[in-house]
C-alpha cells in the first residue's frame, strides 16, 4: 500500500469516528469521505460497514445508488451538466451528446486525455440560464453552447 493510500485510511477512519453515532449515518459519512479525498475509496466500505453495523452490501448500494459518490478519483476537472427539465428544454440534451462525443466518454467516466470527469447533475438552479453546467463544483456556466463548451475545454486545457 502506497504512504498516500495509509494516510486516506486515516483521514477515513477519523470520519467515521466523528460521525458513526449520527443518526442515519451512511450519507453523512460518505459525503464527508468524498470530500476530503474526492472520491469513496474500496477499501472505506467495509470500514464504514462495521461500524455503522451493516453489510458491505448496504454500504456497497447507498454508493451506487447516488449519482454524487465516486468510487475511482476524478480528472483534474469535474464538468457537470445539468440533466434537470428545465435544461432540457433549452438543449442540454444536445449539449450532452456533444460533451460526450467532444471528451470521448460517457457519464461518469474520464476523457481521453484524462484531463476530465463528466458527470450528470440533477440541477444547479440556474434554471433561467439553461442549458447550464458546473466546472469543479465552484464555476457555475449558463446558456451554454457547443461553442461556447469549446472555449471552455480549451480555457482549462490551458490551466497550469
Amino acid at each position: 500500500m502506497s504512504k498516500q493510500a495509509l494516510f486516506d485510511i486515516e483521514v477515513i477512519r477519523a470520519i467515521i469516528a466523528r460521525g458513526k453515532d449520527l443518526p442515519g449515518a451512511t450519507l453523512p459519512l460518505l459525503h464527508e469521505i468524498q470530500d476530503a479525498i474526492g472520491y469513496i475509496p474500496a477499501e472505506a466500505v467495509q470500514l464504514i460497514a462495521d461500524a455503522l453495523n451493516l453489510s458491505r452490501a448496504e454500504v456497497h448500494g447507498v454508493i451506487t445508488y447516488y449519482h454524487h459518490f465516486r468510487q475511482e478519483p476524478a480528472a483534474r476537472h469535474v464538468v457537470k451538466l445539468c440533466r434537470a427539465e428545465a435544461c432540457q428544454a433549452v438543449g442540454s440534451e444536445a449539449l450532452a451528446d456533444y460533451a460526450k462525443t467532444k471528451l470521448g466518454c460517457d457519464f461518469h467516466e474520464h476523457s481521453k486525455d484524462g484531463m476530465f470527469t463528466l458527470e450528470p447533475v440533477y440541477c444547479l438552479g440556474q434554471c433561467a440560464c439553461g442549458p447550464s453546467l458546473m466546472v469543479n463544483d465552484v464555476d457555475v456556466h449558463g446558456r451554454m453552447t457547443t461553442a461556447k463548451f469549446d472555449d471552455l475545454l480549451q480555457e482549462l486545457r490551458a490551466e497550469k
